[in-house]
C-alpha cells in the first residue's frame, strides 16, 4: 500500500517539477508514493475565491482565514491521517522525524501562505508543525517538496539502495565521510590509499574517523551530542 500524500496550498502548480522528475517520479511510477495537489482556493465561497484577510489586532501582511482551510483539510482526512502545518514556527524537521513520518499511511500538508493561517486551523485541525530551519520562505510550499523528499527516503522500494537511507548523514548522529571514484587521481589529487586497499576493516574505520573529524568541525553541537551519547552506552 502506498504512502498517500495530499498537499494543501494556494499554488498546486509550484509543484510541477520537483515532483515529476527523479526519485520522486520513480516512486510514484512505482505506485510506492502517491502525491496529490489540492487548491485550498476552490474551498473558498469568497467572491473571486479570496481566501486571505488582514489580521486582528493591526500589523503587517495578511492571514489565510480559516474556513477554506478547514474544509480543505477536512476533505482529504480520514482515519489515520497524520496533518501537518508546514511553519517557521513548529519543531525542526529532522531525519529521524522523516523515518516516523514514513510509517504512516496518509500525510497531509499544509502549505502556509502571507503571514499563516489563523490559529484556530491549528488548534483545531493540525496534528504537528514542522519547519525546515531557522528562515522564513515566502510560503510554505518549497517545504512542504523538502519533506516529502526527505521522508520518501524511509519509504521501502523507493532508494534502490535499501541499506542507502542507513548511512545518510545524521542516521548514526554524525555528518557523512568523503566519497570518491574515479580516476584515481584527478587534477593532482589522490584517492586516499586506505579505499584502494580492500581491506574492509581499514575502510570502516577510516570512514568512522572522517565522519567525526567532519561534524566536529562543521556542526560542533552534533558533535557533543555523539560523545555524549557515546559516553552515557559506556
Amino acid at each position: 500500500m502506498p504512502c498517500e500524500i495530499d498537499v494543501l496550498s494556494l499554488f498546486p502548480e509550484y509543484f510541477r517539477g520537483p515532483l515529476d522528475v527523479s526519485m520522486l517520479k520513480r516512486a510514484q511510477e512505482k505506485g510506492l508514493i502517491s502525491i496529490q495537489l489540492v487548491d485550498i482556493r476552490d474551498f473558498s465561497e469568497e467572491r473571486f475565491r479570496k481566501v486571505d484577510d488582514r489580521p486582528y489586532g493591526g500589523g503587517p501582511g495578511m492571514v489565510m482565514m480559516p474556513d477554506p482551510v478547514v474544509k480543505a483539510i477536512q476533505s482529504k482526512k480520514r482515519e489515520g491521517s497524520k496533518t501537518i502545518y508546514l511553519s517557521p514556527q513548529g519543531k525542526t524537521l529532522t531525519a529521524e522525524k522523516c523515518r516516523e513520518l514514513a510509517s504512516y499511511s496518509h500525510l497531509i500538508l499544509v502549505c502556509g501562505h502571507y503571514e499563516g493561517i489563523d490559529q484556530r486551523v491549528i488548534d483545531s485541525e493540525i496534528d504537528e508543525e514542522i519547519s525546515i530551519g531557522d528562515f522564513v520562505l515566502t510560503n510554505g510550499c518549497l517545504a512542504s517538496i523538502v519533506l516529502i523528499d526527505a521522508v520518501s527516503r524511509f519509504i521501502p522500494g523507493v532508494l534502490g539502495d535499501e541499506e542507502g537511507a542507513d548511512h545518510d548523514s545524521f542516521e548514526n548522529g554524525l555528518l557523512d565521510w568523503p566519497h570518491y571514484t574515479r580516476p584515481e587521481v584527478y587534477n593532482g589529487m589522490e584517492v586516499p590509499k586506505v579505499l584502494l586497499s580492500g581491506n574492509h576493516r581499514l575502510i570502516e574505520q577510516w570512514r568512522k574517523e572522517q565522519a567525526a573529524e567532519k561534524t566536529k568541525q562543521v556542526r560542533p553541537d552534533l558533535f557533543e551530542k555523539f560523545i555524549s551519547g557515546a559516553k552515557g552506552k559506556k
